[in-house]
């Protein structure tokens, strides 16, 4: 298993490589990836579906410029989870019952503690509950 800063490093590098072209890519199939990610059934990461629709909402704001205070950082890493978490070879196999989850979830929870400020403001400024959204699998 990964530590904590080595999956931080892996979102860094992802997240640096998200050009405008791939987060308009994303944010046109964001309606599909939301019915993909509702279906997840993953009960060691009870968060991680609420984790996936609050990023694909924070993509969507950012790319219907309906919030212009999220930094284009916290966009593209919020992409690069949304990816990630969707694709269907990442570093373990979703379909392994045991830990399919865990990279897919470290991932997302490397997001939310790395722009935790620029996340809990958006979740502020839409009303809704940060805490909800939590750091934890």
């Amino acid at each position: 298993m990964r530590s904590m800063a080595e999956i931080a490093k892996f979102v860094h590098r992802g997240a640096s490589q998200i050009t405008p072209k791939i987060l308009s890519g994303v944010h046109r199939k964001l309606p599909m990836l939301k019915i993909e990610f509702a279906q997840i059934q993953a009960p060691k990461y009870p968060h991680l579906v609420e984790q996936l629709e609050f990023l694909a909402n924070l993509v969507e704001d950012f790319a219907d410029n309906a919030d212009q205070d999220i930094p284009y950082a916290t966009a593209a890493a919020a992409t690069f989870a949304l990816i990630y978490a969707h694709r269907q070879t990442d570093l373990i196999p979703d379909h392994n019952e045991e830990f399919g989850w865990s990279d897919d979830s470290g991932v997302v929870r490397a997001v939310l503690i790395e722009h935790e400020k620029v996340l809990g403001d958006y979740a502020k400024r839409h009303g809704l509950n940060w805490s909800r959204v939590t750091i934890k699998p």
